[in-house]
């Protein structure tokens, strides 16, 4: 029945089931077989509270893959409440049994917020005052016992203290590790990823080398053949085109080969590439500067140009595909003044939500072709301490937005 349950919330219910089976064994054999005189009803009457309640928090929880702090919460403060009502039908501070609050605690030390755990903690201490504040004062006074159930109330005090902080940073210590380990392995993955990518892209270029070469040569052949044909004439420019996009991807990689180290960028000089390579590339795309740079350098390379210009082909394609024309730009500061801001925002569909979850940390299919751009465009903003942030607008459209870390123009 927990089986689609959030994990902690199902330990919670399970520990309690167990907890609930074994205080009506404990208060049935006190009773009957030791013959101690226990408030039978009264006891009974919280157990078969704190069933119901079992048995609502169950149905409600049955279906919950995620459940939120606050219930977390509501379910340990139920604990210390019932717990504290059979501790006090049953001798109270007195019981045997008081230092079971400190369950809670433990709970609330691996599965709670710091507020959460402080609330749970501060909740207990309450329950074990309440405890021995309406302790009988006769309890109190025989062999002179008050001093030591006072020096076992700061005991418990101290116990949970120690509890909340040993275990509380015992817990975020190992969250935050595997965090780290989750992070480690997906770059892992991902630099994998790129590496198979890489070497695949290396060699369709030499291959598309010499078929490139071979066209140009029968394309000249054809010109001096027939100069007036009007065909002829038309394969002049993609076969340029061809062999100017294979020379700037070798100068590109042996560029990356020889020195890949990040330099100053000037953020004026990068306005205007991109300006004057989309006109050359987009010349049916209009591009609206909604801002200018300020005079300021950021962190670059080689691929920084072609990871802007990545997500700008995709804007440009997810406005063809809209029938739009318009591409809104706008350089912003970042409010701690630690970095650039560059926003792309397209008049398309938008992402879809699977889109927005995957894009940037994954290879996806995408009629499009955004997957492989974006996340090629991601890891070069993160290699260089920037970073990428897909929204849709509220107007509709999408927006890339990124990050470049503002540098002095030496670094």
């Amino acid at each position: 029945m927990l089986i689609k349950t959030d994990p902690a919330i199902s330990r919670l219910l399970a520990l309690r089931s167990g907890a609930i089976a074994l205080q009506l064994v404990a208060v049935l054999s006190v009773y009957f077989l030791l013959e101690h005189q226990i408030p039978l009803l009264p006891l009974l009457s919280v157990i078969t509270a704190e069933a119901v309640f079992q048995l609502l928090s169950v149905f409600a929880y049955r279906n919950v893959s995620q459940a939120k702090s606050i219930g977390m919460v509501m379910q340990l403060s139920a604990d210390v409440l019932f717990l504290t009502l059979l501790l006090s039908l049953s001798g109270g501070a007195t019981n045997a049994f008081v230092s079971l609050l400190l369950l809670p605690i433990m709970i609330a030390a691996v599965t709670l917020s710091e507020k959460g755990l402080a609330f749970i903690g501060v909740l207990a201490i309450a329950a074990y005052s309440f405890l021995l504040i309406i302790m009988p004062d006769h309890n109190m006074h025989i062999m002179n016992m008050s001093n030591h159930f006072i020096g076992m109330w700061v005991n418990f005090v101290l116990s949970a203290t120690v509890i909340a902080f040993v275990i509380g940073a015992m817990n975020r210590s190992l969250k935050e590790r595997e965090r780290t380990i989750a992070s480690v392995r997906e770059k892992q993955l991902r630099n994998e990823q790129l590496v198979t990518l890489d070497g695949a892209a290396a060699q369709i270029a030499h291959q598309l080398a010499t078929p490139i070469a071979n066209l140009h040569l029968l394309y000249e052949e054809l010109l001096e053949e027939e100069p007036d044909n009007p065909i002829i004439k038309q394969m002049h420019t993609p076969l340029a085109q061809c062999r100017s996009q294979l020379h700037d991807f070798r100068e590109l990689s042996a560029q990356l080969r020889e020195n890949n180290q990040a330099q100053p960028m000037s953020a004026k000089q990068l306005h205007q590439d991109i300006s004057d390579t989309m006109v050359l590339q987009f010349p049916h795309q209009q591009v609206k500067w909604l801002t200018t740079p300020s005079n300021t350098w950021v962190r670059g390379d080689a691929m920084l140009l072609p990871a802007i210009l990545n997500l700008l082909q995709n804007a440009a394609i997810a406005n063809q595909k809209n029938a739009q024309s318009q591409l809104d730009l706008t350089w912003q500061l970042a409010p701690a003044g630690d970095g650039l801001y560059l926003l792309i925002r397209d008049y398309g569909k938008g992402f879809s939500a699977e889109q927005l979850t995957a894009l940037g940390g994954q290879l996806m299919a995408s009629e499009q072709g955004m997957g492989l751009a974006v996340l090629l465009s991601n890891v070069t903003f993160e290699r260089l301490n920037g970073s990428l942030t897909l929204y849709n607008h509220i107007d509709g459209g999408a927006v890339a937005q990124i990050k470049l870390a503002i540098v002095p123009e030496k670094i």
